[in-house]
């Protein structure tokens, strides 16, 4: 794994449950603000995309956008933590 996926993972796995973010605010958050597209790809190479939630990475558009495991289940996960958010709090 390179350096620039760590530092996109570490961002990600930071994004409260409940919450999305779009690939340009992971790659703002690294530092690196037009490497948006980097950022998907780094994503799609997540090893454990259910420790490291990068389900709730979304498209500045608020459109799904890719997920490893398909975008049926990014939308379903990200509602399911939408509903898990609301109860708690």
């Amino acid at each position: 794994m390179t350096k620039f996926q760590k530092e996109v993972l570490r961002a990600v796995s930071k994004i409260p449950i409940g919450q999305v973010r779009s690939y340009k605010w992971v790659a703002e958050k690294i530092g690196r603000p037009r490497a948006y597209r980097a950022v998907a790809n780094a994503l799609a190479k997540n090893p454990y995309p259910f420790m490291i939630p990068c389900h709730r990475v979304v498209k500045s558009s608020k459109a799904i956008g890719g997920y490893s495991l398909g975008p049926d289940l990014k939308e379903r996960l990200i509602k399911l933590e939408k509903k898990i958010k609301d109860m708690i709090q």
